[in-house]
């Protein structure tokens, strides 16, 4: 007796998609094995999707989906781009390689569309120029992508040099090694910052909420220039 196919859906490819992002990463990620996961020969997966980056566009635009989805506009201007901000950080964290995804994409589906259209609407009402209310989103964009992107990266660094070294390996101690080889002209500041643990802030929500606060007092400032 022939061997069924496994039912498959767009929603199980990228349900399955998402779980071997968070397993390897996306730069173990191939079609042909998320067809192994899947159970399925790769070429079945071409009946949904095109290519890599045709999958690539969907999962994006599910991510933009969600964030649509679950921000929700108060306030002025600042208080809107700085809960859309929250709520970036807040989906792309739930979503493994989502913010390479989202980096790698060009807005060429529906909900990735919408997403930019929210975030422009955001400073709609300001005495900005079109191209500097583009600019605004650009730029804060770029900081909530980077600063979750960032955050990933270290946690997996973490994880591979605890996976290399063992569970009591602490991936500090090589650090204060190297430091404490330096001189005091050359990483003096550094290393007074590294051992007084002010770089564990790092990916932290004060981190992220400074971080923020800067860029919204930028704007604010421009605003203020324009104004005049």
């Amino acid at each position: 007796m022939k061997k069924q196919q496994p039912q498959i859906s767009e929603d199980r490819i990228l349900e399955a998609s998402w779980e071997l992002l968070g397993e390897d990463g996306i730069e173990r990620f191939s079609l042909r094995r998320l067809a192994d996961r899947l159970g399925i020969q790769a070429p079945s997966l071409y009946w949904y999707f095109k290519s890599k980056q045709k999958l690539y566009q969907r999962l994006a635009n599910q991510v933009s989906k969600i964030i649509v989805e679950e921000f929700h506009a108060e306030g002025d201007w600042k208080e809107q781009l700085a809960g859309l901000a929250a709520t970036v950080r807040n989906v792309l964290s739930r979503y493994p390689c989502s913010t390479q995804l989202m980096m790698m994409t060009l807005p060429h589906e529906p909900d990735i569309i919408r997403f930019t259209n929210r975030m422009l609407l955001c400073v709609e009402a300001t005495p900005l120029e079109q191209e500097q209310k583009m600019q605004v989103a650009t730029t804060l964009m770029n900081y909530v992508f980077y600063f979750v992107m960032d955050d990933y990266q270290h946690e997996r660094n973490v994880s591979t040099i605890l996976k290399e070294r063992g569970a009591g390996a602490l991936p500090g101690d090589e650090m204060i090694r190297l430091l404490d080889s330096m001189s005091e002209t050359d990483a003096g500041l550094f290393r007074r910052m590294f051992t007084s643990g002010l770089f564990e802030l790092m990916g932290t929500d004060g981190a992220f909420e400074f971080g923020l606060k800067l860029i919204l007092l930028g704007i604010e400032q421009v605003i203020k220039e324009h104004e005049k």
